[in-house]
Formats: C-alpha cells, structure tokens, sequence
C-alpha cells in the first residue's frame, strides 16, 4: 500500500545520521515499532488510506490540478509532492520522543497521529461537521502594506495534531522559515529538511501538498517580524493599506519567495469548516499560584523585540540568559510589557546561543538569505537555514541563536555558520517558553493604524502602526458612516482602535475604533496617537479635581502658615533651569560663612501642602504619576495653576518649600545638615544659559539688560558670586563622587528650534551638557542622597527609595571579551572602573569624542533600569543600592511638580520632622505606588524619545536631505549601524539597499563582526572598490524622507584614497 519510494526514505534517514550516533540500523527501530501498534490501529490506518485516496480523486476532478497549483506558487511540481519531513519531526514535540527519539518512524508518527486524528474526527461528526469540510478546510492569506504575505489563521486551520509536523521548504526560498508547532507545543525553531527527503503515499502526498501550500503562506507571518496575523474570512485580494511607516520595515523584511505574490494569494480559498484552537487556554490562578510556589513556573515582564517581532522575551529570575519565547503561538495573546506566566519547555527546545555584542544580532539570515552561510558537514540539495534571531532586551544586547540540535532520525545535527570562522566558543543553552497566564495587562491594547474596507464582510481589518500588535477586526457599524460606499478617502487617516476581545481560535483580535486622528505625516494626530497608545492621560482636569485648589485668586500664603515654617525670604535664592522651564520646582542657595565654609540650601517646591493625601487631586495625581515631556509641549501630572504658578518658584514671589540646608567646606565635605518646610522668594530665574556665562566670565560685571529681573535687594554681583561659588563646590563634590566610584553613561540627546506660530521645527542642534548643568546636578543629587538616608532612618520598612541594580553579569562579560578583542582598554569590573576607562582618551584626533560615544551605547547595552521601591518590600538592604551613582541609598525629593514618586518622598520627610501629618500608608500602598510609577516613568520615556524621532522626521522631509559623518557602532551580516554624529541620531544601513554596491561579504572572528563592501567601479577601466565596515569605522551617510515622518540613512560611495578612521 505504500508509496514506491518509501523504502527509499527509510534507508535515507539512518546515513543522514550516522555521523552523530549509533543508532540501530533503522529496519530494526522499525519493526519494533511497528510490533508495538495493534492490528486495530494498523486496520484503522489503511482504512484511513482508502477513504483519503477516495477523496483524493474526488477532489482532483472538481479542483485545478496540482501541477496548476504548483505554478500558481512557482514552485516545481517535483518539490511538492515528497512529505515533508516524513513526519519524523513530530517527535520533537510528542511525548513519545522523550523516551525513544532515535526509534521513531514515519509511520509509527503517522500512526499516532492517525489515532489522535480518530478522536478528533468523532467529535467534530458528533458537530455534524462533513469529510469536505474537514479535509478541505481552507484559510485566506491577505498582502500587508509593506509587501510581507500573512496567514497566521493557518495555524488553527491544521488538524490539532498535524500542525506538529514540520513542512520542507522550497529550495530556492530566500527566508529561512520557522515552523510552529500545535497548541500543545507552541513554537520551536526547526532545520528545513531536504525536498527530496523521502516519498509517500497518495493520501499523504495530498495531505503535504495542502499543508505545505499552508506553511510557504504561513511563514511569513512568523518571518514578517510579527505585523499581526490574518483570520480567516478576509478577502484574500484585500491589501493592506499602505503606511507610511512601511518602507523602512520593508527593508528588513523582504519578501522571500514568488509565492508570495498576490497572484496567489487566493489558492486558500475554501469552506471555512470548524474553527481549531490557535492558542492554549490559559491556566487558574489556582494552577498559577501552586506553579510558581514549586517553581515550575516564572513570572515576568513579556518584552517583544520591536525589529523582529516573531520573537520575545522575560526576564530569568536567576538574571541569566533572558528567557525566548518563539512565535505568537507562545506569547498566547499576550503584548507587549504584560506581566506574565510562562512555563520553561522541554531542554531538547531550548536554543544554543551565541552571544554578541556589536549589534543587533550577528546574523539577519532568517529573514535574508546569506550567500556565504552554508552547512559545515555535507552538502545537500536543500537550503541552508541559519537560525539567527535578534534579541532585543532592555539594554538592546544581541545575540546570535540557533537551533538545539535534536537526536532525531531525520536531523543531521549540521551546524550553521559562517564558514570563513572557527566554530564559536562558550556556546551556551538558552532557555524558551511559553505564556500560561496573563498575569496584568500592562499593554494599554489601544494603537495607531489604519483601516481597510472588506468586499462583502461585516467588519474591516484594523492594521496597527506597531507590528507587535495583531490585526483587528473592527465591526462595519462602528467604523465611519461613508467608510463603505468611500473607502479610498479614509487609505491615509490614521485611528486609535482598543482591543476588546481575542478568541483562543483566532490569530486576530477583535476591537473597535476609538477616534478618528487626522491624517497620517501630521504632527498633531501622530502626537495624540503616540499619547494614546502609551495611555498618557491627556483629558482635562475635572471640575472635581479643581475644586481641590484654592478659590480665592491671587492666593498667599497664610500667616499661620508663615509662623510655622523657616523663612528664607531675604536670602539670595535662585532658580537655574532651561530656558523655556515653566516648572520651577527647585532653587539653589549659597552664603559664604565668617569661619570660610558656605552655607549651602536647596529648596524644593512644597508641593505636599496643596495636594492633601486621598483627595480627588492626590487620585488623579497618582494615576498621571509623572509629567510627560515631549517636543512641542508638556502634559502635566498637576493642573497647570499649580505647576506653573501656586507650586513653581517663581521670581519676586513668595513660595512654600521643602529645603536642605547643609554647612559645607570649599572642598565639598559637609559638616552640618538641616531640614525643614521653609518660605522663600526667588530673586531670579536665571537659565542655564545665563549661569554658563557667569561660570565663563568670573571677572565680569553683568548689566541688567544681559540677564532676567533680579530682585532689587540682592546685587547682580552678589548671584554672580554665589553661582561661581556653588560652581566650585559642585566641581569638588564630582570628583569625589566619581573618585568614589560613580559612573556616568551621558547620551546624545537632540533639541529643536521650532516656529513660535506653527510649531514646525525649524533647525535641531544636539544638547550640549555644560559645567551649569552639572552645577545643578551636584546639589539635586546630593539633596536625594541625604533625604533617602533621612526617610528611611525614620520609617525603614516604609521609606520609597530608587536602587539601581548592577548590569547583567553574562553581558557583562561578552562586551569584555569583545572590548578586548578590539583593542580597547575598558575595566568593566565596577562602576567606578568603567567610568574611569570611559574617560580615557580613545585616540588622539577630532573622532575623539565620536568614540567616546560609541563605547557608551556599547556599555549601556548591560545596563539595567533604575527603579522606585520600598524599604519594607526588599529583605538585605544590599539590594538598595545604586549601581551608577554607587551610593548605599538614594530616592527622588528635588521634583514634586512633575514626579509623584517625590510627593511620597515630601510626605514621607514631614511626617519624619513632625511637621505635616502622620502617614496612612502601608508597605503594601508604598510598593504598589512605586511599581506604578515605574511603569509610568518608562512610558513617558519612551513617548519623549518618539515625539524627538517625529519632529526629526518632519526636518528630514522639509530640510533634507541632510549628509553627515557616521561612526559605526555595530555590524551585523547585512547591515551595520550607525551614529549620525551632526545629528546624535542612530540609524541602520541595508547593504542590500545601498546603490553602487557591487556585493558584500560578511566575516567574524571572535566576536569582532565586520561586512566587507564592494564598490562598483565608476571607471570601467579600474577595478572595484573595497570598504571595510567594523566598529569604530567613520562612513559618510545622507539622510533621506521615505515616508511622511520616515527617513533613512544612506551609505555614500566613499572618495578615492579615503581611508577607514577606527580603533585599531
């Protein structure tokens, strides 16, 4: 009954494996096998056989041939029929192959499957479901606005059990595809397998041909880097509209194979059928909760890496290697920054990883085939599949992962690497999982996109901005009343949609459309979604909230107010903040002492004395938890009449504070400390601008008109001497601290000019970090050292400090060993050490400084985020520390406008002076609180860095294109990165994308990565040029606009005799 070529593939599987194991010959393994199946399983399977041959005739009279099929796809006819794999893969996935992996068969796999498939097929005849429906169960495969073909529905359009199987890859396919395995399994990395790896029977033959029509559409969905995934019903000639975010995402992800045309994109057209499961149902709390007390489980906080989204990680609770999670199969609906459950999967599916540290990833090969990657044991007739994958973690550490090597029969244990390199050293495993709970949904499900309009469908598709987030189906009633009849008018409107619901049989979430926001490539309605998806609260305050404010306008402080507090009125007290601040929340002050040391004080906006605790303002206040600065504006925590009049210190008014006042040497060392809730009136609000001046002209007698107005009662001179005092203290206490041991990682950081009346940007410029605000700094952050040790000596389960854990000890080591590699003396082995190697010379030229800044976002990578907790929380008060500023303690006092962690911190401090009221907090409150603000201070981080990368997008468009130097601070195996130096800006550079290229190389040795790039020569008569791309490496780039608020760098043709400026 079986195929001819069957025994052909049985005498194939043992040779391809003999170099790994003695293995029995595998006659043996299969009789044994086969003894061990009853008469009846054997009965069932060739009846099986029968009725799939039946029909298979049935099916071929009324449906196109195959060989039709198979042209459709591009695909020749003698690449579809063999079975893919033999089914023989399916034992990494089934239980069986844990115990006797290296016995299994095609058949005995077949088999299981076959009885499993019984089950199944009772209960869907008990559903009244039909053999066609069954068999013939198709799903619709729909383009993306960026080119990249969709059908991730098809994983629940298998049978349950046959979507283990892994299906064989066509050979000329440009993407290394990733199968995903059945909801049992969730996803696992798998080695394609060679076309012509075994025959089969008629029936199994049809079976393949319809699955692997499936998975040449399917692996798209998981290589396309996660754009979300298409359900079925969905016309498949409906395209994705087009984004104008998609042109730089098109680049990474090029479409792999001619199957994925949308000539046929309709060859999945069929009866829907019953819908399969896609994801696992989740645990109980009860199963949780017993799971991570016997530590059979982890909890974590999902991260998706924005570039490859297929791929995502957790944190490992022993702060090792970060945990994978492969597919969305097993991330299980869960979004990014989710606080999840996850079980670790059997050790034959973890991944060996290579480390690597000078990119994002060693290898882009699986999504673009790398000419020079080949198998480093035999040839074969297949395509090679290198199993690198970008890990994208907090601190943007990349590493190099492929597939654990299985003992199967059909593996050749083949690894895949760049022959031109040794085989790496320090191989290590890395663990992988799957989510079994949601724990907290983090993720606000609400995102920027764009809707498409159906032909006879009762909802349109929902194509979120972030690929990260799958695609939604949006019922017809709530989209725009003429969105149907005119659909063209609304290709280029961006919306916000939240997701309401997402099946476990459905690979797309169901939503609806929360508002309309303007054109795609404007300013406002890209700010708002921004705002939105990130849920910064941006309604108005409620007249409930303002009633918590005081009436009567213009307020002043009581008198009786004035009786209890220190007042500071007549002192010489000054704000120093950018120019366009309107938040003062602190002041500085400085009086030189008859015995020669100075009396120092800092005064911080009393903010705790308008926002009474548990109050409508306090709520709403805790909710915001933190200003959100962004470009062209600021959304505030507090309402505006506190944040820039009742709270701020403003000059020649008088203002409640909070102040530290410390008796202190000219060498910085503090003889005497105060604290206390104090009245003041600054004499003047100098910028930084202005303070920066002083320090630079100490000689100079400054006019009234050169600076803001000052206070009648306090000479100019006398605020320049006290800056220039504060200056010189402030120089002392830094070097100290970092004698101490501090480290400092400074980032560039772009600023903009912008039209006053537009607010259009119309010139951007990197911040320059000065002596003035380091002056600040100093003193702001020894007023938080000094009040972190005041709290918690006075409520030490109960103080809300912020600790700095120490960098990832494996990443750690990784940079050391590429350092070293490079030739770059970097101590790594404490902050204080790190710090010093950061502020020795890296050569002697003008890319000096250029230098310097590469190492820095190099050392970042390990770097772990600073984070708010309380006292009572952590057992060892070890882990209170500060890694960075190397401090045992340290909180946030010094601004309580913008910051509710600092509010807690005021409250806190009164309560301790006996000066405000005794605290109804609990442990518990001051955690919960904290984690909060956490969570909040990383969104408002990241929605300033995407409001910076839009304006310089729209300066791009209107100025460019705009050509810089570049430094290279990380190469990969197609593409290198880049520091814009003009700019501050990092961009990545295809080399398949770069005009003039004639080929590249890749080469590694170590960990040191460089791309060897060949330039057509512009005279025929002369040979090419070759240019060498490593760390370090200055290039010369152009910035272009791609799309409304996109750009891209471009590589320039460098000159003639132009020689490579690096390390070495």
């Amino acid at each position: 009954m079986d195929s001819p070529r069957q025994p052909k593939n049985l005498n194939r599987e043992p040779k391809r494996n003999q170099n790994r194991s003695s293995n029995p010959p595998q006659k043996d393994a299969y009789a044994r096998l086969l003894n061990q199946h009853s008469s009846s399983k054997f009965s069932l399977y060739l009846e099986q056989y029968a009725k799939d041959t039946a029909f298979q005739r049935e099916e071929n009279v009324s449906s196109a041939l195959p060989k039709a099929q198979s042209d459709r796809q591009n695909i020749p006819q003698r690449q579809r029929d063999p079975v893919a794999n033999d089914f023989s893969d399916s034992s990494d996935f089934s239980p069986s192959s844990k115990k006797n992996k290296e016995e299994e068969s095609s058949l005995s796999l077949y088999m299981e499957k076959l009885s499993n498939r019984s089950a199944q097929q009772d209960f869907e005849r008990k559903q009244g479901v039909s053999d066609r429906q069954r068999c013939g169960q198709r799903r619709d495969t729909a383009t993306s606005h960026d080119g990249d073909v969709e059908s991730g529905e098809e994983l629940g359009s298998l049978n349950p059990n046959e979507s283990k199987k892994h299906q064989k890859q066509p050979k000329k396919a440009k993407d290394s595809y990733k199968d995903v395995t059945s909801k049992e399994t969730d996803s696992f990395v798998g080695r394609p397998q060679s076309p012509n790896t075994a025959g089969t029977s008629g029936q199994e033959q049809e079976k393949i041909k319809k699955a692997k029509k499936k998975k040449v559409l399917r692996q798209p969905e998981e290589e396309k880097s996660g754009e979300g995934t298409f359900q079925s019903g969905v016309d498949p000639q409906m395209s994705r509209p087009k984004s104008p975010y998609g042109k730089e995402k098109k680049l990474q992800q090029p479409r792999a194979t001619s199957a994925n045309s949308p000539a046929d994109k309709g060859k999945n057209k069929g009866p829907r059928g019953s819908k399969k499961q896609v994801f696992e149902s989740y645990m109980t709390l009860e199963e949780v909760s017993h799971g991570l007390k016997r530590g059979e489980l982890i909890q974590g906080q999902l991260r998706i890496n924005p570039k490859k989204y297929h791929e995502a990680f957790i944190p490992s609770p022993d702060d090792a290697r970060d945990i994978f999670l492969d597919g969305i199969v097993a991330r299980n609906r869960a979004l990014n920054g989710d606080i999840v459950v996850v079980r670790i999967l059997p050790r034959e599916q973890w991944k060996i990883v290579r480390s690597d540290t000078e990119g994002e990833g060693a290898s882009e090969s699986d999504t673009q085939k790398n000419p020079t990657v080949k198998t480093t044991q035999k040839k074969t007739d297949r395509m090679p599949r290198p199993g690198g994958i970008v890990e994208d973690q907090c601190s943007d550490q990349d590493e190099l992962v492929c597939k654990l090597q299985n003992t199967t029969l059909t593996d050749t244990g083949e690894h895949l690497e760049d022959p031109s390199t040794p085989r790496p050293n320090g191989e290590i495993l890395q663990k992988t999982a799957k989510v079994v709970y949601i724990v907290e949904k983090k993720h606000s499900r609400a995102v920027t996109g764009f809707l498409k309009f159906l032909p006879d469908k009762p909802f349109a598709m929902f194509s979120p901005v972030d690929h990260r987030v799958p695609r939604i189906n949006v019922l017809l009633d709530g989209c725009p009343q003429d969105f149907c009849s005119r659909p063209g008018d609304y290709t280029n409107t961006l919306f916000i949609c939240r997701i309401t619901n997402w099946a476990a049989d459905s690979n797309f979430a169901e939503g609806q459309l929360a508002k309309t926001l303007g054109q795609a490539g404007e300013i406002e309605p890209e700010t708002e979604g921004i705002l939105i998806e990130y849920e910064v609260d941006i309604s108005e305050f409620s007249d409930e909230v303002l009633n918590c404010l005081p009436k009567n306008l213009p307020w002043s402080i009581p008198e009786e107010e004035m009786r209890k507090r220190k007042d500071l009125r007549k002192e010489c007290i000054f704000t120093i903040d950018p120019a366009t601040a309107r938040d003062l929340d602190d002041a500085l002050s400085c009086k030189l002492l008859p015995d020669g040391n100075f009396e120092v004080g800092v005064h911080i906006a009393d903010v705790s004395y308008f926002v009474g605790e548990d109050n409508p303002l306090d709520t709403i206040a805790s909710q915001r938890a933190t200003s959100v600065y962004m470009v062209q504006k600021v959304i505030p925590m507090l309402p505006r009449l506190l944040c820039e009049e009742l709270c701020s210190l403003n000059p020649l008014t008088d203002r409640l504070t909070f102040s530290v006042i410390w008796t202190i040497t000219p060498e910085g060392k503090i003889l005497s400390e105060w604290f206390g809730r104090s009245v003041i009136c600054s004499c003047v609000k100098l910028s930084y601008d202005h303070a920066q001046s002083m320090i630079n002209a100490p000689e100079k007698m400054f006019t009234p008109e050169e600076l803001p107005p000052v206070d009648p009662q306090h000479p100019i001179d006398e605020i320049h001497q006290a800056v220039l005092n504060l200056h010189s203290i402030a120089k002392n206490l830094r070097a100290q601290r970092f004698l101490g041991g501090a480290l400092r990682l400074d980032q560039l950081k772009l600023s903009f000019t912008l039209d006053k009346e537009t607010m259009m940007p119309q010139g951007c410029y990197i911040y320059q970090y000065r002596d003035s605000n380091k002056l600040v700094e100093e003193f702001m952050l020894l007023a938080n050292i000094a009040t972190a040790h005041h709290i918690h000596k006075r409520f030490p389960q109960l103080a809300l400090l912020r600790r700095h854990p120490p960098p990832k000890a494996k990443m750690v080591e990784e940079l050391q060993e590429l350092c070293d590699q490079l030739g770059i003396n970097v101590d790594l082995s404490s902050a204080g050490a790190l710090n010093k190697s950061l502020n020795t010379t890296l050569g002697d030229d003008e890319y000096t400084s250029a230098r310097k800044e590469v190492l820095t976002h190099m050392c970042s990578r390990p770097m772990q985020m600073a984070l708010y907790f309380c006292t009572g929380v952590l057992g060892e008060q070890q882990l209170f520390k500060h890694y960075a500023l190397n401090v045992p303690l340290y909180t946030h006092f010094t601004s309580p406008i913008r910051r509710y962690a600092d509010l807690v911190v005021h409250r806190l401090l009164a309560a301790s002076l006996k000066c405000g009221p005794s605290l109804g907090l609990s442990t518990e409150d001051v955690q919960k609180q904290a984690s909060h603000c956490n969570d909040r201070k990383t969104v408002s981080k990241r929605v300033q860095e995407l409001s910076s990368e839009l304006f310089f997008g729209v300066f791009v468009k209107d100025c460019g294109p705009l050509d810089s130097e570049a430094m290279v601070m990380g190469v990969l195996d197609q593409s290198f990165d880049v520091l814009v130096l003009q700019y501050g800006v990092q961009k990545r550079v295809y080399c398949k994308s770069v005009a003039g290229l004639q080929s590249f190389r890749h080469h590694k040795v170590g960990k040191k990565s460089e791309l060897t790039l060949v330039w057509t020569a512009e005279d025929p008569e002369k040979a090419s040029v070759e240019q060498v791309i490593s760390i370090f490496t200055l290039v010369q780039v152009q910035l272009k606009a791609d799309a409304p608020m996109k750009y891209s760098a471009v590589l320039k043709r460098p000159q003639e005799n132009e020689s490579n400026i690096d390390m070495c």
